[in-house]
């Protein structure tokens, strides 16, 4: 009898750790692929955003650049995260973890922050049209820019330089409730993150104000008898740029209000909401933005289309010659097919 007895005392624990594992494991592939998406959404776009503003030397285009270079860090560092749950049940140590964590931070801080100074520029360029080559020079592009990247490094890293930012949890797992005190994390938040996101509302509230004044003033036109002066690709255009700002502003809003929100209640109230609904759910929601970025403020543009349309057609035709000339044809000398342009197909 008392074999059985520690026969089921120790099936339970086993039982438990089997399933945890498996759980851990699960959570570590769901995170493996939204990282590969990241970096395969992100990565082509940031080469395409070179290559267009080495040519059009257009300045603005560097802070979309940024976006997705910290969208692609994003990535890179929930992979290691990845890595971490599918290794169970080996874990890191505290100091591997701390830095891990602080690399996650400091990249999705760059993001968000990336995000506001495309919304500054593009209200610049909205409010502020005939001022705007003057105003936005490359020196001060590279100044915001590095201002952007030590700011994120420090809130980032600020933890492993104060060790008393850090906690050393009982249920020991590497995440930022884990290995981050809750103080930090809640000056963090109300002093970061909520009047990034006040002052991304507002950028793009007021840019959508200034939209919906053309969509009106050009239907007050068509109303007076006088169309012909206000073509309708004005109309079109203004309708587009309204739906593609309301969407930026539903997206960032969706992805990351929840997850901050949460972790506020969590760390005032540790009973009022279990971090695993955060970490499992919430946080994966917001790292959902980083996928979200490139198709918002990237593939949408014309010159972004255009290019993307050429680097995936080189990269298939090179696929196709390389099957024939290995794979499909063996023996057989294959000559290259001439290269059509997407214009040459269009005409």
């Amino acid at each position: 009898m008392a074999e059985e007895e520690q026969a089921g005392g120790t099936a339970a624990p086993w039982c438990a750790s089997h399933e945890a594992a498996t759980a851990s494991r699960a959570m570590g592939a769901i995170l493996a692929a939204l990282a590969s998406l990241i970096l395969a959404a992100n990565v082509p776009v940031a080469i395409v955003l070179l290559c267009h503003i080495h040519r059009s030397g257009c300045k603005g285009l560097c802070f979309v650049l940024n976006l997705a270079l910290a969208d692609a860090m994003v990535g890179f560092a929930v992979m290691g995260v990845a890595v971490d749950e599918l290794s169970q049940p080996f874990y890191p140590s505290q100091n591997i973890c701390v830095l891990r964590m602080a690399f996650v931070t400091s990249s999705c801080a760059a993001s968000i922050l990336s995000l506001i100074l495309v919304a500054c520029d593009r209200h610049l360029a909205i409010r502020k049209p005939f001022q705007y080559l003057q105003l936005v020079t490359a020196l001060r592009v590279g100044l915001c820019l590095l201002g952007l990247w030590l700011l994120a490094a420090v809130v980032g890293f600020l933890p492993v330089f104060i060790p008393r930012f850090q906690r050393v949890s009982n249920h020991w797992k590497c995440s930022f409730f884990n290995v981050f005190q809750p103080s930090y994390m809640l000056t963090l938040f109300c002093l970061g993150f909520f009047p990034a996101l006040f002052l991304f509302l507002y950028l793009y509230c007021d840019m959508l104000k200034v939209a919906w004044g053309h969509v009106r003033h050009i239907q007050q036109v068509k109303q007076a008898g006088l169309a012909g002066g206000c073509p309708p690709a004005r109309a079109s255009g203004d309708m587009k740029a309204m739906r593609t700002v309301a969407t930026l502003i539903g997206c960032f809003t969706f992805s990351w209000l929840p997850f901050f929100i949460a972790s506020v209640v969590q760390m005032l109230c540790p009973e009022c909401l279990p971090y695993k609904v955060i970490e499992n759910f919430l946080w994966l929601l917001g790292l959902g933005n980083s996928l979200l970025n490139p198709l918002l403020y990237s593939y949408w543009q014309r010159d972004v289309q255009f290019q993307l349309s050429q680097l995936a057609a080189a990269l298939k035709r090179r696929v196709l010659l390389h099957l024939g000339r290995g794979q499909c044809f063996p023996g057989r000398d294959t000559k290259a097919l001439p290269a059509v342009s997407f214009l040459e197909l269009q005409d």
